[in-house]
Protein backbone atom coordinates (compact mmCIF):
# COMPACT_ATOMS: atom_id res chain seq x y z
CA UNK A 1 0.00 0.00 0.00
CA UNK A 2 1.10 3.17 -1.17
CA UNK A 3 1.98 5.69 1.74
CA UNK A 4 -0.36 8.90 1.88
CA UNK A 5 1.70 12.12 0.85
CA UNK A 6 1.98 14.31 3.46
CA UNK A 7 -0.23 18.01 2.53
CA UNK A 8 2.15 20.31 1.67
CA UNK A 9 1.91 23.16 4.44
CA UNK A 10 1.43 26.53 2.88
CA UNK A 11 3.97 29.00 3.77
CA UNK A 12 2.12 32.32 5.49
CA UNK A 13 2.99 35.76 3.23
CA UNK A 14 4.93 37.77 4.82
CA UNK A 15 3.73 41.46 5.23
CA UNK A 16 5.76 44.17 4.56
CA UNK A 17 5.18 47.06 6.85
CA UNK A 18 6.56 50.21 5.18
CA UNK A 19 6.79 53.38 6.88
CA UNK A 20 4.10 55.88 5.53
CA UNK A 21 5.91 59.02 3.61
CA UNK A 22 5.26 62.43 5.12
CA UNK A 23 2.40 62.63 2.21
CA UNK A 24 0.56 59.80 3.04
CA UNK A 25 0.10 60.73 6.87
CA UNK A 26 -2.38 61.73 8.24
CA UNK A 27 -2.41 65.29 10.11
CA UNK A 28 -2.74 63.87 13.76
CA UNK A 29 0.09 61.72 12.67
CA UNK A 30 1.93 64.67 11.55
CA UNK A 31 1.72 66.85 14.94
CA UNK A 32 4.26 65.53 17.26
CA UNK A 33 6.50 66.52 13.95
CA UNK A 34 4.69 69.86 14.00
CA UNK A 35 5.07 70.74 17.57
CA UNK A 36 9.28 70.12 16.77
CA UNK A 37 8.82 72.18 13.49
CA UNK A 38 7.31 74.91 15.94
CA UNK A 39 9.55 74.28 18.38
CA UNK A 40 12.84 74.21 16.70
CA UNK A 41 11.67 76.40 13.57
CA UNK A 42 14.10 79.85 13.51
CA UNK A 43 12.92 83.41 13.14
CA UNK A 44 8.70 84.22 12.61
CA UNK A 45 7.92 80.59 13.38
CA UNK A 46 8.28 80.70 17.02
CA UNK A 47 5.57 82.94 17.53
CA UNK A 48 2.68 80.40 16.33
CA UNK A 49 2.19 77.81 18.67
CA UNK A 50 1.22 73.88 18.27
CA UNK A 51 -1.95 74.46 18.02
CA UNK A 52 -2.46 77.35 15.61
CA UNK A 53 -0.21 74.90 13.32
CA UNK A 54 -2.39 72.05 13.62
CA UNK A 55 -4.94 74.15 12.91
CA UNK A 56 -3.26 74.94 9.68
CA UNK A 57 -2.67 71.49 8.99
CA UNK A 58 -6.14 70.02 9.95
CA UNK A 59 -7.64 72.56 7.15
CA UNK A 60 -4.93 72.01 4.75
CA UNK A 61 -6.34 69.56 1.63
CA UNK A 62 -4.02 68.15 -0.22
CA UNK A 63 -5.18 66.82 -3.86
CA UNK A 64 -3.44 63.68 -5.23
CA UNK A 65 -0.44 63.69 -6.60
CA UNK A 66 -0.48 65.36 -10.57
CA UNK A 67 -4.10 65.49 -10.24
CA UNK A 68 -4.41 68.47 -12.84
CA UNK A 69 -2.14 66.18 -15.05
CA UNK A 70 -4.24 63.21 -14.84
CA UNK A 71 -7.34 65.46 -15.31
CA UNK A 72 -6.35 66.45 -18.22
CA UNK A 73 -5.11 63.44 -20.15
CA UNK A 74 -8.15 62.05 -19.15
CA UNK A 75 -10.25 65.10 -20.32
CA UNK A 76 -7.79 64.70 -23.85
CA UNK A 77 -9.17 60.67 -24.34
CA UNK A 78 -12.55 61.58 -23.59
CA UNK A 79 -12.78 59.75 -20.58
CA UNK A 80 -13.28 62.91 -18.00
CA UNK A 81 -16.09 65.32 -18.72
CA UNK A 82 -15.40 68.90 -18.45
CA UNK A 83 -17.16 69.74 -14.96
CA UNK A 84 -14.59 67.29 -13.58
CA UNK A 85 -11.66 69.32 -15.03
CA UNK A 86 -13.09 72.58 -13.87
CA UNK A 87 -13.39 71.08 -10.57
CA UNK A 88 -9.79 69.77 -10.14
CA UNK A 89 -8.73 73.68 -11.70
CA UNK A 90 -10.55 74.98 -9.09
CA UNK A 91 -9.06 72.55 -6.28
CA UNK A 92 -5.59 73.86 -7.13
CA UNK A 93 -6.89 77.30 -7.26
CA UNK A 94 -8.07 76.74 -3.60
CA UNK A 95 -4.95 75.37 -2.01
CA UNK A 96 -2.75 77.84 -3.94
CA UNK A 97 -4.48 80.34 -1.64
CA UNK A 98 -2.96 79.43 1.67
CA UNK A 99 0.56 81.11 -0.31
CA UNK A 100 -1.36 84.30 -0.92
CA UNK A 101 0.05 87.31 0.91
CA UNK A 102 0.41 91.45 0.60
CA UNK A 103 1.68 92.10 -3.02
CA UNK A 104 1.43 95.86 -2.84
CA UNK A 105 0.05 98.66 -0.73
CA UNK A 106 -0.73 101.82 -2.13
CA UNK A 107 -3.21 104.80 0.00
CA UNK A 108 -3.78 107.37 -2.73
CA UNK A 109 -6.73 108.77 -1.58
CA UNK A 110 -7.35 111.31 1.39
CA UNK A 111 -11.02 110.24 1.68
CA UNK A 112 -11.86 106.11 1.42
CA UNK A 113 -12.21 104.03 -2.13
CA UNK A 114 -15.49 103.38 -3.19
CA UNK A 115 -15.73 101.51 -6.34
CA UNK A 116 -13.47 99.74 -8.40
CA UNK A 117 -13.07 98.16 -12.63
CA UNK A 118 -10.50 96.18 -13.97
CA UNK A 119 -8.94 97.23 -17.09
CA UNK A 120 -10.67 94.35 -20.07
CA UNK A 121 -7.34 93.71 -22.05
CA UNK A 122 -4.31 94.73 -20.11
CA UNK A 123 -4.45 92.43 -16.58
CA UNK A 124 -2.33 94.45 -14.56
CA UNK A 125 -3.83 97.83 -14.93
CA UNK A 126 -7.08 99.21 -12.97
CA UNK A 127 -9.00 102.33 -12.42
CA UNK A 128 -10.15 103.25 -8.57
CA UNK A 129 -12.56 106.16 -7.47
CA UNK A 130 -13.35 107.90 -4.21
CA UNK A 131 -15.36 109.24 -1.69
CA UNK A 132 -13.71 112.58 -2.95
CA UNK A 133 -14.38 111.76 -6.29
CA UNK A 134 -10.79 111.11 -7.43
CA UNK A 135 -9.44 108.74 -9.77
CA UNK A 136 -6.48 106.56 -9.96
CA UNK A 137 -5.20 104.57 -13.02
CA UNK A 138 -2.75 101.96 -11.67
CA UNK A 139 -0.79 100.21 -13.77
CA UNK A 140 0.89 97.82 -10.88
CA UNK A 141 3.20 95.97 -13.37
CA UNK A 142 5.24 98.96 -13.82
CA UNK A 143 6.93 101.67 -11.28
CA UNK A 144 5.81 104.40 -13.15
CA UNK A 145 3.94 107.16 -10.85
CA UNK A 146 -0.42 106.12 -11.75
CA UNK A 147 -2.26 108.67 -13.93
CA UNK A 148 -4.67 110.74 -10.69
CA UNK A 149 -7.19 112.91 -11.49
CA UNK A 150 -8.44 114.79 -8.69
CA UNK A 151 -12.27 115.04 -7.84
CA UNK A 152 -14.38 118.02 -6.35
CA UNK A 153 -13.72 116.61 -2.92
CA UNK A 154 -16.80 115.99 -0.61
CA UNK A 155 -20.03 115.34 -2.52
CA UNK A 156 -18.16 113.92 -5.01
CA UNK A 157 -17.80 110.33 -4.33
CA UNK A 158 -17.50 107.70 -7.29
CA UNK A 159 -20.70 105.23 -6.98
CA UNK A 160 -19.76 103.55 -10.32
CA UNK A 161 -17.12 103.02 -12.42
CA UNK A 162 -16.44 101.37 -15.97
CA UNK A 163 -14.17 101.42 -18.58
CA UNK A 164 -15.02 101.50 -22.34
CA UNK A 165 -14.99 98.65 -24.32
CA UNK A 166 -15.03 100.28 -27.11
CA UNK A 167 -12.17 102.74 -25.98
CA UNK A 168 -10.31 101.16 -23.35
CA UNK A 169 -8.51 105.31 -22.51
CA UNK A 170 -12.03 106.04 -21.45
CA UNK A 171 -14.14 105.14 -18.79
CA UNK A 172 -17.62 106.04 -17.90
CA UNK A 173 -18.76 107.25 -13.93
CA UNK A 174 -21.90 107.79 -12.03
CA UNK A 175 -21.50 109.79 -8.64
CA UNK A 176 -22.90 111.51 -5.88
CA UNK A 177 -22.36 114.90 -8.33
CA UNK A 178 -25.40 114.15 -9.90
CA UNK A 179 -23.99 112.60 -13.16
CA UNK A 180 -23.50 109.94 -15.28
CA UNK A 181 -20.48 110.73 -17.69
CA UNK A 182 -17.65 109.22 -20.29
CA UNK A 183 -14.23 110.64 -19.30
CA UNK A 184 -10.16 110.13 -20.13
CA UNK A 185 -7.49 109.72 -18.09
CA UNK A 186 -6.52 113.39 -19.43
CA UNK A 187 -9.38 114.39 -17.05
CA UNK A 188 -11.68 114.94 -20.18
CA UNK A 189 -15.62 114.64 -19.86
CA UNK A 190 -16.25 113.56 -23.42
CA UNK A 191 -20.24 113.28 -23.12
CA UNK A 192 -22.50 113.74 -20.02
CA UNK A 193 -24.99 111.08 -20.14
CA UNK A 194 -27.43 112.13 -16.89
CA UNK A 195 -27.31 115.24 -14.77
CA UNK A 196 -29.92 115.75 -12.17
CA UNK A 197 -28.80 119.72 -11.74
CA UNK A 198 -29.40 119.28 -8.02
CA UNK A 199 -27.45 117.69 -5.16
CA UNK A 200 -30.52 116.16 -3.52
CA UNK A 201 -30.71 113.69 -6.30
CA UNK A 202 -27.92 111.58 -7.77
CA UNK A 203 -26.34 107.91 -9.12
CA UNK A 204 -25.65 105.15 -7.31
CA UNK A 205 -25.15 102.61 -10.37
CA UNK A 206 -24.45 101.69 -13.56
CA UNK A 207 -23.38 99.18 -16.24
CA UNK A 208 -22.38 98.86 -20.26
CA UNK A 209 -23.35 96.53 -22.89
CA UNK A 210 -20.97 96.44 -25.86
CA UNK A 211 -23.14 94.24 -27.88
CA UNK A 212 -26.11 96.42 -27.82
CA UNK A 213 -24.41 100.21 -27.19
CA UNK A 214 -26.32 100.83 -24.50
CA UNK A 215 -25.50 102.64 -21.06
CA UNK A 216 -27.84 102.04 -17.65
CA UNK A 217 -27.49 103.92 -14.56
CA UNK A 218 -30.06 103.86 -11.34
CA UNK A 219 -30.77 107.11 -9.43
CA UNK A 220 -31.20 107.35 -5.50
CA UNK A 221 -34.83 107.93 -5.30
CA UNK A 222 -35.61 104.10 -7.56
CA UNK A 223 -35.12 105.38 -11.34
CA UNK A 224 -33.58 103.79 -13.82
CA UNK A 225 -32.22 105.65 -16.84
CA UNK A 226 -31.48 103.42 -20.07
CA UNK A 227 -29.08 105.58 -22.83
CA UNK A 228 -27.71 104.34 -25.82
CA UNK A 229 -23.65 104.96 -26.40
CA UNK A 230 -24.75 107.98 -28.14
CA UNK A 231 -26.26 109.96 -24.94
CA UNK A 232 -29.64 109.52 -26.31
CA UNK A 233 -32.06 108.28 -23.25
CA UNK A 234 -33.99 105.47 -24.29
CA UNK A 235 -36.50 105.17 -21.58
CA UNK A 236 -36.33 107.09 -18.00
CA UNK A 237 -38.89 104.90 -15.29
CA UNK A 238 -39.00 104.42 -11.64
CA UNK A 239 -38.50 100.79 -11.36
CA UNK A 240 -38.09 100.85 -7.19
CA UNK A 241 -39.38 102.22 -4.24
CA UNK A 242 -36.12 103.63 -2.89
CA UNK A 243 -32.55 104.16 -4.19
CA UNK A 244 -31.48 101.51 -6.69
CA UNK A 245 -27.81 100.49 -5.60
CA UNK A 246 -27.01 98.47 -8.21
CA UNK A 247 -27.88 97.66 -11.97
CA UNK A 248 -26.49 94.19 -14.05
CA UNK A 249 -26.18 93.56 -17.54
CA UNK A 250 -26.35 89.91 -18.16
CA UNK A 251 -22.79 89.13 -19.46
CA UNK A 252 -24.44 86.49 -22.18
CA UNK A 253 -28.05 88.10 -22.54
CA UNK A 254 -27.13 91.80 -22.01
CA UNK A 255 -31.33 92.36 -22.69
CA UNK A 256 -31.53 91.29 -19.11
CA UNK A 257 -31.07 93.22 -16.46
CA UNK A 258 -31.14 92.46 -12.66
CA UNK A 259 -31.22 95.76 -10.49
CA UNK A 260 -31.26 96.01 -6.93
CA UNK A 261 -32.66 98.22 -4.39
CA UNK A 262 -33.16 99.64 -0.55
CA UNK A 263 -36.77 98.71 -0.84
CA UNK A 264 -35.38 95.31 0.00
CA UNK A 265 -35.95 93.66 -3.47
CA UNK A 266 -34.24 92.61 -6.71
CA UNK A 267 -35.94 92.88 -9.77
CA UNK A 268 -34.87 91.06 -13.81
CA UNK A 269 -36.38 92.68 -16.26
CA UNK A 270 -36.13 92.29 -20.47
CA UNK A 271 -35.18 95.41 -21.92
CA UNK A 272 -37.03 94.67 -24.83
CA UNK A 273 -40.34 94.21 -23.01
CA UNK A 274 -39.97 97.33 -20.65
CA UNK A 275 -43.37 99.45 -20.40
CA UNK A 276 -42.98 100.40 -16.79
CA UNK A 277 -42.72 99.50 -13.37
CA UNK A 278 -44.99 96.33 -13.24
CA UNK A 279 -43.29 94.53 -16.80
CA UNK A 280 -40.72 92.84 -14.52
CA UNK A 281 -40.69 89.18 -14.82
CA UNK A 282 -39.54 88.41 -11.74
CA UNK A 283 -39.34 90.27 -8.41
CA UNK A 284 -37.24 88.63 -5.61
CA UNK A 285 -38.12 89.57 -1.56
CA UNK A 286 -35.68 89.81 0.44
CA UNK A 287 -35.37 90.67 3.97
CA UNK A 288 -33.06 93.89 4.09
CA UNK A 289 -31.98 96.06 1.88
CA UNK A 290 -29.73 94.77 -0.93
CA UNK A 291 -26.61 95.95 -1.85
CA UNK A 292 -26.11 94.00 -4.94
CA UNK A 293 -26.88 91.92 -7.77
CA UNK A 294 -24.12 90.17 -9.84
CA UNK A 295 -24.49 87.41 -12.89
CA UNK A 296 -22.09 85.04 -12.95
CA UNK A 297 -19.73 85.08 -15.87
CA UNK A 298 -22.04 82.19 -17.57
CA UNK A 299 -24.99 84.04 -16.59
CA UNK A 300 -26.58 81.35 -15.62
CA UNK A 301 -26.73 82.09 -12.06
CA UNK A 302 -27.46 85.60 -9.42
CA UNK A 303 -25.56 86.76 -6.71
CA UNK A 304 -26.71 88.95 -4.23
CA UNK A 305 -25.53 90.76 -1.28
CA UNK A 306 -27.73 92.48 1.62
CA UNK A 307 -27.17 95.00 4.06
CA UNK A 308 -27.30 92.89 6.84
CA UNK A 309 -26.10 88.86 6.76
CA UNK A 310 -27.12 87.06 3.99
CA UNK A 311 -26.04 85.88 0.37
CA UNK A 312 -27.86 84.20 -2.17
CA UNK A 313 -27.47 82.59 -4.47
CA UNK A 314 -30.39 82.08 -7.81
CA UNK A 315 -30.45 79.89 -10.95
CA UNK A 316 -31.89 80.84 -14.09
CA UNK A 317 -33.97 77.52 -14.15
CA UNK A 318 -35.82 78.75 -10.70
CA UNK A 319 -35.83 82.26 -10.01
CA UNK A 320 -38.37 82.24 -7.58
CA UNK A 321 -36.28 80.23 -5.52
CA UNK A 322 -32.58 80.54 -4.50
CA UNK A 323 -31.07 76.99 -4.21
CA UNK A 324 -28.20 78.75 -1.72
CA UNK A 325 -28.83 80.85 1.25
CA UNK A 326 -25.30 81.87 2.71
CA UNK A 327 -25.31 83.14 6.22
CA UNK A 328 -22.76 85.44 5.75
CA UNK A 329 -21.96 88.89 8.70
CA UNK A 330 -21.25 91.96 6.58
CA UNK A 331 -23.67 94.21 7.99
CA UNK A 332 -24.15 98.51 6.31
CA UNK A 333 -22.29 101.03 8.13
CA UNK A 334 -22.95 104.78 6.50
CA UNK A 335 -19.42 105.25 6.48
CA UNK A 336 -18.00 102.05 5.09
CA UNK A 337 -17.70 100.77 1.21
CA UNK A 338 -20.52 98.92 1.38
CA UNK A 339 -19.31 95.04 0.67
CA UNK A 340 -20.92 92.93 -2.39
CA UNK A 341 -20.24 89.44 -2.88
CA UNK A 342 -18.47 89.05 -5.86
CA UNK A 343 -18.15 85.86 -8.79
CA UNK A 344 -14.39 84.35 -9.53
CA UNK A 345 -14.01 85.14 -12.96
CA UNK A 346 -13.08 81.61 -13.72
CA UNK A 347 -14.45 79.22 -11.15
CA UNK A 348 -18.12 78.58 -9.53
CA UNK A 349 -16.83 80.63 -6.67
CA UNK A 350 -18.05 83.01 -4.55
CA UNK A 351 -15.86 85.65 -2.44
CA UNK A 352 -16.63 88.60 -0.10
CA UNK A 353 -15.36 90.64 3.11
CA UNK A 354 -16.39 89.53 6.33
CA UNK A 355 -17.23 92.36 8.88
CA UNK A 356 -17.61 90.24 11.88
CA UNK A 357 -21.38 91.01 13.93
CA UNK A 358 -21.22 90.36 17.67
CA UNK A 359 -24.91 89.65 16.79
CA UNK A 360 -24.38 87.09 14.35
CA UNK A 361 -25.38 83.28 15.43
CA UNK A 362 -22.11 81.94 14.66
CA UNK A 363 -19.82 84.92 15.97
CA UNK A 364 -16.65 83.73 18.03
CA UNK A 365 -15.02 85.98 19.77
CA UNK A 366 -12.17 87.89 18.91
CA UNK A 367 -13.45 86.84 14.96
CA UNK A 368 -10.88 87.71 12.62
CA UNK A 369 -11.83 90.27 9.23
CA UNK A 370 -11.17 87.88 6.57
CA UNK A 371 -11.86 87.69 3.05
CA UNK A 372 -14.50 84.37 2.65
CA UNK A 373 -14.50 82.15 -0.13
CA UNK A 374 -17.22 80.19 -0.71
CA UNK A 375 -18.39 77.35 -3.23
CA UNK A 376 -21.24 79.27 -5.48
CA UNK A 377 -22.97 75.51 -5.61
CA UNK A 378 -23.24 74.37 -2.06
CA UNK A 379 -22.67 77.78 0.13
CA UNK A 380 -20.19 75.70 1.78
CA UNK A 381 -16.89 78.10 3.00
CA UNK A 382 -13.81 77.18 1.01
CA UNK A 383 -11.43 79.26 2.61
CA UNK A 384 -10.50 82.47 4.32
CA UNK A 385 -7.93 84.70 3.39
CA UNK A 386 -6.32 86.95 6.54
CA UNK A 387 -3.02 89.15 6.49
CA UNK A 388 -2.14 90.11 9.98
CA UNK A 389 -0.55 93.22 7.83
CA UNK A 390 -3.66 94.34 7.13
CA UNK A 391 -6.78 93.17 9.69
CA UNK A 392 -8.91 96.49 8.33
CA UNK A 393 -12.70 95.62 7.36
CA UNK A 394 -12.45 94.77 3.32
CA UNK A 395 -14.09 95.34 0.61
CA UNK A 396 -13.01 92.54 -2.79
CA UNK A 397 -12.89 92.92 -6.24
CA UNK A 398 -11.43 89.78 -8.17
CA UNK A 399 -8.77 90.52 -10.92
CA UNK A 400 -10.54 90.05 -14.68
CA UNK A 401 -10.71 87.18 -16.93
CA UNK A 402 -7.92 87.36 -20.19
CA UNK A 403 -10.46 86.28 -22.53
CA UNK A 404 -7.39 86.30 -25.17
CA UNK A 405 -6.40 83.26 -23.51
CA UNK A 406 -2.57 84.23 -24.32
CA UNK A 407 -1.35 84.94 -20.78
CA UNK A 408 -1.50 82.92 -17.87
CA UNK A 409 -1.05 83.90 -14.30
CA UNK A 410 -2.16 84.61 -10.81
CA UNK A 411 -5.68 85.38 -9.94
CA UNK A 412 -5.19 88.43 -7.60
CA UNK A 413 -7.79 89.62 -5.36
CA UNK A 414 -7.62 92.80 -4.66
CA UNK A 415 -8.74 94.65 -1.38
CA UNK A 416 -10.57 97.85 -0.80
CA UNK A 417 -10.10 98.57 2.66
CA UNK A 418 -12.07 101.21 4.45
CA UNK A 419 -9.04 103.44 5.42
CA UNK A 420 -7.79 105.07 2.30
CA UNK A 421 -5.38 102.02 1.75
CA UNK A 422 -5.58 99.87 -1.46
CA UNK A 423 -4.16 96.17 -1.11
CA UNK A 424 -3.01 93.64 -3.66
CA UNK A 425 -2.43 90.16 -3.03
CA UNK A 426 -1.02 87.24 -4.77
CA UNK A 427 1.22 84.25 -3.78
CA UNK A 428 4.21 84.15 -2.45
CA UNK A 429 7.21 84.29 -5.02
CA UNK A 430 8.56 81.20 -3.25
CA UNK A 431 5.98 78.89 -4.16
CA UNK A 432 5.88 76.92 -6.54
CA UNK A 433 2.75 76.54 -8.70
CA UNK A 434 2.32 74.43 -12.14
CA UNK A 435 0.91 76.51 -15.16
CA UNK A 436 -2.00 73.98 -14.65
CA UNK A 437 -3.11 75.21 -11.77
CA UNK A 438 -3.63 78.70 -12.62
CA UNK A 439 -6.57 80.74 -13.60
CA UNK A 440 -5.85 82.41 -16.43
CA UNK A 441 -6.81 85.92 -14.72
CA UNK A 442 -4.38 88.29 -13.89
CA UNK A 443 -0.59 88.65 -15.53
CA UNK A 444 2.24 90.37 -13.59
CA UNK A 445 6.07 90.69 -13.54
CA UNK A 446 6.67 89.94 -10.14
CA UNK A 447 10.34 90.84 -10.68
CA UNK A 448 10.17 94.33 -11.50
CA UNK A 449 8.19 95.29 -8.20
CA UNK A 450 10.03 95.06 -4.88
CA UNK A 451 7.75 92.61 -3.03
CA UNK A 452 5.74 94.40 -0.73
CA UNK A 453 6.21 97.79 -1.59
CA UNK A 454 4.18 100.39 0.57
CA UNK A 455 3.18 103.13 -2.29
CA UNK A 456 1.89 106.57 -0.64
CA UNK A 457 1.03 108.83 -3.12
Amino acid sequence: MAPRKRPETQKTPEVVVRPKSKRNRSPRELEPEAKKLCLKGPGPSRRFDSGCLWAGLASLRVPPPCSIVRALHQHKLGTAAWPSLQQGLQQSFLNSLASYRIFQKAAPFDRRATSLAWHPTHPSTLAVGSKGGDILLWNFGIKDKPTFIKGIGAGGSITGLKFNPLNTNQFFTSSMEGTTRLQDFKGNTLRVFTSSGTCNFWFCSLDVSVKSRVVVTGDNVGNVILLNMDGRELWNLRMHKKKVTHVALNPCCDWFLATASVDQTVKIWDLRQVRGKSSFLYSLLHRHPVNAAHFSPDGAQLLTTDQKSEIRVYSASQWDCPPSLIPHPHRHFQHLTPIKATWHPRYNLIVVGRYPDPNFKSCTSHELRTIDVFDGSSGKMMYQLYDPESSGIMSVRLGPSNNNGRKQGFTLPYWIKNDQKLILMCPSPSTFIPSSCLSPCLCSSMSSIPWGTHWPL
